[in-house]
């Protein structure tokens, strides 16, 4: 590593820089930490206070690295143990900094979207902490051709992949790699409409070049997320929530009436500000659960050990109410932070409230208890 880019972590020791958030008094914020239990460990952004809050109902120890900047919304909230402040997140990748967090917590990484948008892959991959599921599907995840590729394998219903901007011919949706949160994203029906709007992100430095993007053949219906957890221990896939995104400004344009929406000229845009839930007509759920079963057993033969623990398959229903995936995501998604206190269809499995970060939490504690965390950890 560069001097340029020498870290926090190297100039000031951990203990230092541990708030323990049971002894608010505390002067140096060091960490005193019941050696029995486990400690779960996330990112201060995306869903980690659902995650922590999960860990927290199943006692065990958490905690949050976060940067600075949200360290004092972070400290509200009791059932984050010990906070561990840093200026940015590429931090995690410095390997010093890893050592003091494995030899203080010994804590289990969930990851989640942020790890991801941080991190390229081969950084995520060296992380030397372990972390909740299958940590080589994240590249598969991040690389729209693999991702394409798993989808196929699981027989997913998807939208025609358009090979080059030439071949545009017909209403296309343009994405970025990696997990953006929608940023990015753009409508296109032609060549000159790609190219344009293209050089606006190159411009603006969100993408290098045009061949960052990836086109496909606009799908429409009704947006759905399908929130699965799966577990190796038991062999049995739960279905734990249903969700859609709140995107801007894309849902607020049909609130402009239709004479004003061409002479505005505002451009769609896909970037995720929040989610609403959803819950299907049970007639749908079949296929739902088929969908999950087939993602397992293709990532099992592509990408092993397969997929442990949560994710996501993406896609909308259109008007014969059949099923087009355009994404999957392998980890938890923000669009269970609806369900912090559980689903309608994480009721119909638990007698206790289950978010999925608490469903995380519950199979770490069913692995410990079985000596089986190398079925739930990379």
């Amino acid at each position: 590593m560069s001097k340029q880019k020498k870290l926090i972590s190297d100039k000031i020791p951990i203990n230092k820089r541990v708030m323990n958030m049971n002894d608010q008094n505390s002067a140096e914020r060091n960490f005193d930490r019941d050696l029995d239990k486990q400690t779960v460990m996330t990112l201060g952004s995306h869903c980690s206070l659902q995650v922590l809050k999960g860990a927290k109902d199943e006692d065990f120890n958490t905690l949050l690295v976060c940067e600075e900047k949200r360290f004092d919304m972070y400290k509200r909230f009791k059932f984050i143990d010990n906070i561990v402040s840093i200026k940015n997140f590429k931090e995690i990748v410095n390997k010093n900094f890893q050592d003091e967090l494995i030899e203080k917590f010994s804590p289990i990484l969930i990851p989640h979207g942020t790890l991801i948008s941080t991190l390229n892959m081969d950084e995520l991959e060296s992380i030397k902490i372990p972390i909740f599921g299958n940590k080589w599907i994240l590249r598969w995840e991040s690389d729209r051709m693999l991702k394409q590729q798993l989808m196929d394998e699981s027989k997913l219903p998807s939208p025609t992949q358009i090979s080059s901007k030439n071949a545009i011919d017909g209403l296309c949706i343009v994405k970025l790699h990696g997990a953006a949160g929608g940023k990015g994203y753009f409508l296109v029906s032609d060549k000159k409409g790609f190219e344009e709007q293209a050089q606006k992100l190159i411009k603006s430095h969100v993408i290098e070049s045009e061949e960052n993007l990836f086109i496909q053949k606009y799908a429409n219906g009704v947006p759905v997320y399908l929130q699965y957890f799966y577990s190796p221990i038991t062999n049995e896939l739960e279905l734990l929530g249903i969700d859609r995104r709140y995107e801007t400004d894309i849902d607020a344009i049909g609130r402009i009436p239709s004479k004003y929406q061409i002479s505005s000229n505002i451009e769609p845009s896909y970037t995720v500000v929040g989610n609403i839930p959803i819950v299907l007509r049970e007639s749908l759920l079949p296929e739902v659960y088929s969908m999950g079963e087939r993602f397992v057993e293709a990532s099992r033969r592509l990408v092993p050990p397969g997929m442990p623990g949560p994710f996501c398959i993406e896609g909308v229903y259109d008007k014969n109410a059949n099923f087009i995936a355009f994404e999957f995501s392998a980890r938890i998604v923000a669009g269970t932070n609806l369900y912090v206190s559980g689903s309608p269809y994480s009721d119909l499995l638990f007698d206790t409230p289950m978010s999925m970060g608490r469903r995380i939490s519950l199979e770490i504690k069913r692995a410990i208890g079985s000596s089986k965390i190398d079925l739930i950890t990379t």
